[in-house]
């Protein structure tokens, strides 16, 4: 009986401890509050959920689609759970009162931060880390793209007696506003007027929910978009494609298909644009390894389709809809080019290719045919 009750013991705790699937009504629960806040688009954390979401890979290229309707894809719930977490610290605590501001029912949070907490643990020092350094280089997402940030509500006098339209200084009344004479010297010289404001929402999250060209010329411009033909990376042709910002490096290439699904093309470095993934030309294969998780295979260099990417081998951009032509830059070593160029698979990890400067040429992103 003592055996049995040591047993008991220790087996307990790791049951209890390894809650590895969430209630029905639980995910339900978040997944609904979720898709509220998501909607308001200036809810802090669910700005920030939504950015790494769509900067992981794990909100698919329609991130608005995905964060509205989290509990029919377990994977992308998982990892909202996730960024969650990471908004939070990594702190149980603070999970659970991030979890409470979502309005979910109470007896919903405690289950929740645990299965979070339990499934996402091992990744804490990581996840804190990343968002240091999304702080430190300004990347770190409060306010949803394209929606400009509220003015900051400033401090009112008391009292004042100041006319419509005159600006009165925040502590100060409006009499000690108002300039004594006309010679009397300012007090302080005027501050160097503000930038202006960038026009344009250059997250590329915001172009797949268009269904038409004019919406794209009625959001960038009609002077800003030209019709031409195109045509994907493989070289066959698509039709018509819409771009936007042409010959410039901001150039995106935008294709309506009949089955509504879209394709939007970069071929340039040095862009604006955010685009889903954090993928853009430029970028280095090392890059593409660790957002993929893991190796994969490209087509040989100089050959047909060349470059491209052949598979993502199960990796975390596997049907995603990303295709990639990729280029080496440094080609003067027959001994190393000649290793991945012709018919062949060449995986990213070879040797070879870190030696030949390789980068994203071009990339497109599909989105998936509506019904």
């Amino acid at each position: 009986m003592k055996r049995i009750l040591v047993l008991a013991a220790l087996i307990f705790p790791l049951i209890v401890s390894a809650q590895v699937k969430l209630a029905e009504a639980v995910a339900e629960d978040f997944s609904t509050k979720a898709a509220e806040k998501f909607q308001q688009k200036n809810d802090p954390l669910l700005v920030f959920v939504a950015d790494q979401m769509s900067r992981s890979g794990a909100g698919g290229l329609e991130i608005d689609k995905t964060m509205t309707e989290l509990k029919k894809d377990p994977a992308a719930l998982d990892a909202a759970l996730k960024y969650v977490y990471q908004f939070s610290d990594c702190n149980r605590q603070q999970l659970i009162a991030n979890l409470r501001a979502m309005n979910l029912q109470s007896n919903n949070v405690f289950p929740l931060a645990t299965y979070t907490v339990n499934k996402f643990k091992g990744e804490a020092k990581a996840l804190i880390e990343e968002k240091a350094t999304l702080i430190k280089s300004g990347e770190f997402a409060t306010v949803a793209p394209g929606t400009p940030p509220a003015a900051p509500a400033q401090p009112q006098p008391a009292t004042s007696t100041a006319p419509t339209g005159q600006p009165v200084t925040p502590g100060t009344s409006a009499q000690e506003t108002a300039p004594a004479t006309a010679t009397t010297p300012a007090a302080t010289p005027a501050a160097p007027a503000a930038p202006a404001a960038d026009p344009y929402d250059w997250d590329v999250r915001n172009i797949f929910p268009l269904t038409s060209p004019d919406q794209l010329a009625e959001k960038f411009g009609k002077e800003n978009v030209a019709a031409r033909p195109a045509q994907d990376l493989e070289g066959n042709d698509l039709g018509t494609g819409y771009y936007v910002f042409p010959d410039t490096d901001n150039e995106m290439e935008v294709v309506f298909k009949e089955d509504k699904s879209k394709i939007v093309t970069f071929t340039h470095e040095h862009s604006k644009w955010k685009s889903p993934f954090g993928i853009k030309p430029g970028d280095p294969l090392e890059k593409l390894v660790k957002i993929n998780g893991r190796a994969f295979r490209i087509n040989g260099f100089d050959w047909t389709n060349g470059g491209m990417i052949d598979s993502w081998d199960g990796g975390a951009m596997d049907k995603k809809g990303v295709t990639l032509q990729l280029k080496a830059n440094n080609t003067g070593d027959p001994k190393q080019y000649d290793q991945v160029t012709g018919d062949k698979k060449v995986r990213s990890d070879q040797a070879a290719l870190k030696k030949l400067d390789v980068v994203v040429e071009k990339v497109s992103f599909q989105t998936a045919p509506q019904q």
